[in-house]
């Protein structure tokens, strides 16, 4: 007996496949909502155990949170990039909060003000060798150096680049500053051994383009596409 195919509306073709088509839609958008939930949910909770470990080992060293986070990214960034504002931009956080939390750090003697060479009116951060002797002892969390116990080196890499595309596509998605590597920047260019920033005009040393840059961006061709 041949099967019963539901009834469709007197509609014509066109307004058929309208129907069709939007219903089709709306299984995608379903399944789309909640792939991203549960992607969300993960991030949320390795995010949250993450925050926990920092809080123990802020503790353990007399710094919050985002006082470590200031101090990791100013052990990481170029020259270019160590003033308040960068260290606002990267942490997505207020002047205030910001201004708080590095004078904080100056009083401990984790880092140091000075003014810019070029322009006074510049203030420049840099990390002092008791800062950079806390971070070796509070970086990475040990929640993560437990993860090389469990995950051969392969499974730890192919993590590491589908972080790095997530955190490339929230990123270009809604247009915020990338942070990236100097030698992976547009601006970067290489003769030989020497290196130069297209951006400023300067020359640039082997180990700064292993620093992070505020001004950096990704060449066209490496932009993520749909």
């Amino acid at each position: 007996m041949p099967m019963a195919h539901p009834k469709l509306p007197n509609l014509q073709p066109f307004e058929v496949y309208i129907e069709l088509t939007d219903a089709m839609l709306q299984k995608k958008l379903v399944t789309v909502s909640m792939n991203t939930i549960s992607l969300y949910d993960r991030l949320e909770r390795l995010c949250n155990l993450l925050r926990s470990e920092a809080r123990t080992d802020g503790a353990r060293v007399g710094l919050q949170p985002v006082q470590l986070e200031a101090l990791r990214y100013l052990a990481v960034c170029n020259r270019y990039s160590n003033t308040p504002q960068a260290v606002t931009d990267y942490l997505g956080s207020t002047k205030g909060t910001v201004s708080q939390t590095l004078n904080v750090l100056e009083k401990k003697g984790l880092l140091f003000k000075h003014p810019d060479k070029e322009d006074k009116r510049v203030v420049r951060l840099n990390i002092t060798t008791a800062g950079r002797r806390i971070l070796s002892d509070t970086s990475p969390a040990p929640y993560l150096n437990q993860v090389s116990t469990l995950l051969p080196v392969g499974r730890i890499n192919a993590l590491n680049d589908s972080l790095e595309v997530l955190l490339r596509a929230i990123q270009q998605a809604n247009g915020l500053k990338t942070f990236g590597l100097c030698r992976s920047c547009r601006f970067n260019r290489q003769h030989e051994d020497a290196y130069f920033c297209a951006l400023t005009k300067e020359t640039l040393s082997k180990s700064e383009i292993e620093l992070i840059c505020r001004e950096h961006e990704f060449p066209e061709n490496r932009k993520l596409t749909v």
